[in-house]
């Protein structure tokens, strides 16, 4: 009962203090006084830090005093998993938003405590006392993660789930990916007060970018890594599945990405005002609906933690969200519009305006998808699925608009683009992207939509390779460090593209050129897969206090040796799960799963009545420059580290010559 009490007084500790920076915050303003917002903010997150540590504690000793350590940890959980183990389930998973969401919100009191008394800074720092208020308030009630076990004395505990300790990145991937939802936060609090002030001429918007381009950055970088963990724990050989929770990662940031782009528009030009402070807004709804999806129990996902009574609150919390914003949108909207338009649509700003309605619809598109299903259910009691096709169909087509656009945006002037000076600029790059599409035609590659993407990658490639050019030499004339033109929002962007150009590449190659093949093999026998000499070299069995197994001992290309296998975690009523083994390198990933023995599946039911009986059933996927996808991910995760950085002098957005 020690932990649970100790646990539950540093929840109410963050609850209390945070109630309490609401209550003073909103007496500031009115009064407009100072308020003490730091003090507030630092005691609240010492609770949720107290928190986590009563729960880390209790984990990495096996204290199974606490029911939610005895159902996601066991005295043979290795120490990295038991760490992981507080965001392997419900309760724990909110604690870490919470933990993330209070530190953020101290950095930005913080970062803005010299302009306290600022009717923006006042109002946004309010909505940030108000939002990790109500997700304290969740662990103090429905999300308890201190419940006591009254059969701790006789637990040896359930362990976590198998597929949450069959790989590292499960302690990267998740806190990223919630840093990235919990980053939204904070222009969506700084949206609401330039709402309610009506000061969205100033500089917050540009403010208002480099925390969503940080947000933007982790999330990035969590969904490839989950596409990574996905690829190399669950035995498809995929990497993206359109599974609904997926989708909801999706979704803000694709609302985040225009964001980013079209802000760039209103610090150039003063326009798309109303339009910015929307995406703000609706980038943080789509983070909370995300939360409902993934919290409620609602949607049936491999990533989806269990049903809960948390869908009521999450959705209640939303629908304020959306409403009051709408209120907001409705009251000041008028009188906040840009005065002028696009003046041509052949110019940066009419090509950012396209770059947003390619966003925003494939987002509309996507969480149609997504929630179609749970609407069709409501109003006809039936389940239906919207499967890989329906979102495949717009997401091809989408990507090579987007390319274009990555192409030649950069390259085209504000106002009004002229053709002869793009095409001086593009020149270069255009002739190098029809040299790669005759080689790669000459070399069988036939399909008109991936020649499309190779040749628009290519061009892209060009265009970000020559605005950091630009950049680069103009650092250098003004004397700074070539590095320095690195640092800054155009910089770091372009290196974003550079990624997303890699991570394309890796995408269209790896999914319309992979060779799948199941192979029956016996012990010395080989096998060619899409010129991949496979050779079975036996079985081995294995056995340790966390899992047991059976695995499969091949022989890719006489050099690399893979063992993919079958495994049983112990605890969880000895989940098995397929365990694939993949050969990688730049040019082409080989990956291997352990299907079958003697004619049984790994589930026990048979297969081929004719495979010998010392004989295994083994699943080939041979798979050109995926490596790539993951090389991309990377910059792009680098770029917007680039793009969050000051530069010490102010450079436009988008380098001319």
């Amino acid at each position: 009962m020690t932990l649970t009490w100790l646990g539950r007084a540093f929840i109410y500790l963050a609850v209390l203090s945070f109630l309490g920076g609401v209550i003073n915050q909103a007496v500031a303003i009115r009064r407009g006084r100072n308020a003490y917002a730091m003090a507030y903010a630092v005691t609240g997150l010492c609770g949720v830090l107290g928190a986590v540590g009563v729960m880390q504690f209790a984990l990495i000793t096996h204290n199974f005093s606490l029911a939610y350590v005895a159902e996601n940890n066991a005295t043979f959980t290795p120490f990295l998993y038991s760490i992981t183990g507080m965001w392997s389930a419900l309760e724990g998973s909110i604690l870490l938003w919470a933990l993330l969401l209070s530190a953020l919100i101290v950095g930005v009191i913080h970062r803005y405590r010299a302009e306290a008394r600022d009717s923006v800074v006042a109002w946004a720092r309010l909505v940030m006392f108000v939002t990790v208020g109500f997700f304290t308030i969740l662990m103090a009630g429905p999300a308890d993660p201190f419940l006591h076990n009254p059969n701790a004395a006789h637990a040896t505990g359930a362990g976590p789930n198998a597929l949450l300790q069959d790989n590292p990145l499960v302690a990267i991937h998740p806190p990223l990916l919630y840093f990235g939802f919990v980053g939204f936060t904070v222009p969506f609090a700084f949206a609401v007060a330039m709402l309610i002030t009506g000061r969205v001429q100033e500089r917050w918007p540009m403010e208002l970018r480099r925390w969503t381009v940080l947000s933007w950055g982790a999330l990035s970088v969590g969904i490839i890594l989950g596409a990574w963990w996905s690829y190399q724990v669950l035995g498809w050989g995929g990497f993206w599945g359109w599974d609904p929770v997926e989708n909801a990662a999706l979704l803000p940031w694709l609302t985040g990405t225009a964001y980013i782009h079209s802000v760039i528009v209103q610090d150039r030009r003063g326009l798309f005002r109303i339009w910015n402070l929307s995406l703000a807004i609706a980038t943080f709804a789509l983070t909370i609906l995300g939360t409902f999806f993934t919290r409620s129990g609602v949607l049936q996902s491999v990533h989806a933690f269990s049903s809960s009574t948390l869908g009521p609150l999450i959705i209640g919390f939303f629908s304020l969200t959306v409403g009051g914003a709408v209120a907001l949108l409705a009251w000041r909207g008028d009188r906040l519009r840009s005065a002028v338009g696009v003046d041509r649509p052949f110019s940066r700003e009419g090509l950012f305006v396209a770059n947003n309605i390619i966003f925003v619809g494939f987002a509309i598109v996507v969480l149609l998808g997504t929630v179609f299903p749970l609407l069709f259910e409501a109003i006809n009691g039936q389940q239906v699925t919207v499967g890989t096709p329906y979102f495949a169909s717009v997401a091809a087509p989408a990507a090579t608009v987007l390319l274009l656009l990555m192409a030649i945006a950069p390259l085209v002037s504000w106002r009004a683009g002229n053709r002869q000076v793009l095409w001086s600029r593009v020149r270069f790059s255009a002739w190098f992207a029809l040299l790669l599409v005759a080689i790669l035609r000459l070399n069988g590659i036939s399909k008109p939509l991936d020649l499309a993407a190779y040749f628009l990658a290519a061009l892209a490639a060009g265009a970000a390779i020559r605005t950091l050019r630009v950049n680069i030499v103009g650092a250098v004339h003004r004397g700074e460090p070539w590095w320095n033109a690195l640092r800054g929002p155009s910089a770091g962007g372009m290196v974003v593209h550079l990624g997303v150009v890699i991570l394309a590449v890796g995408i269209v190659s790896s999914t319309s050129y992979a060779t799948r093949r199941e192979i029956a093999l016996s012990p010395g026998q080989s096998t060619v897969v899409a010129g991949q000499v496979i050779t079975f070299e036996g079985i081995k069995t294995f056995s340790d206090p966390l899992r047991y197994g059976q695995e499969v001992v091949l022989r890719v290309n006489r050099s690399s040796t893979v063992a993919p296998a079958i495994t049983a975690f112990r605890g969880r009523a000895s989940q098995k799960v397929g365990t694939p083994a993949i050969d990688s390198n730049l040019w082409r990933d080989v990956y291997l799963t352990f299907d079958a023995i003697g004619g049984t599946s790994r589930s026990g039911a048979r297969v081929d009545a004719t495979l010998a009986k010392n004989a295994v059933g083994i699943g080939v996927t041979v798979e050109p420059l995926l490596s790539w996808l993951w090389i991309g991910g990377l910059m792009v995760g680098v770029g917007s580290a680039l793009s969050f950085l000051r530069r010490r002098h102010r450079e436009s957005e988008l380098a001319e010559s």
